[in-house]
């Protein structure tokens, strides 16, 4: 049950360190995050059998729009966190290290490229905007903070453990 609750500190803490990266990277180089509003209006079209759109942003706007889809970027970084558990195993919980949690994120690019953004009318890997390339690293880029969030969120819920428990007690807690 802990493991459980693990997954889901370690997916929030890495999408927040991912939304965190973002409003530093608008302050510093005065580049717009992604609105998860547009993301939510593609979800909630997909309910009536849209899944694909020529531009997202002229699709008709969905009630809800942005909880939907700020709700499904917390959502996927929950699920992108478990699936690096199911990969690594649960030891990664006692030590996590940085590679496997920077390959899962420079991996899980793949969304994007090839589902969200063909989605909502930007292409295959952003093909269809106006600079692809700069899309691209991008997208990159942010899926590897997102790596490196998953890795400090586990560190820091390692240390908050290692602050409150004993090790044997630790080890139940990531066991259960």
């Amino acid at each position: 049950m802990e493991s459980i609750v693990f997954i889901l500190l370690i997916g929030i803490g890495a999408t927040l360190v991912m939304d965190l990266w973002a409003l530093l990277r608008k302050q510093l180089f005065g580049i717009a995050p992604t609105n998860w509003g547009m993301v939510g209006r593609w979800i909630g079209h997909m309910r009536k059998g849209q899944f694909r759109h020529t531009s997202i942003s002229s699709a008709h706007a969905v009630h809800g729009e942005s909880t939907i889809g700020w709700t499904a970027h917390y959502l996927i970084g929950i699920a992108y966190a478990a699936l690096l558990i199911f990969i690594c195993g649960e030891s990664w919980l006692f030590e996590p290290t940085l590679g496997p949690a920077v390959a899962l994120g420079i991996a899980t690019v793949v969304a994007p490229f090839f589902i969200l953004q063909p989605g909502m009318g930007a292409g295959i890997a952003a093909s269809k905007t106006p600079n692809p390339n700069n899309a691209r690293l991008h997208s990159i880029i942010n899926h590897v903070v997102f790596g490196v969030g998953l890795y400090l969120s586990a560190m820091i819920l390692k240390l908050v453990l290692s602050l409150i428990s004993e090790p044997s007690e630790r080890a139940r807690l990531i066991s259960l």
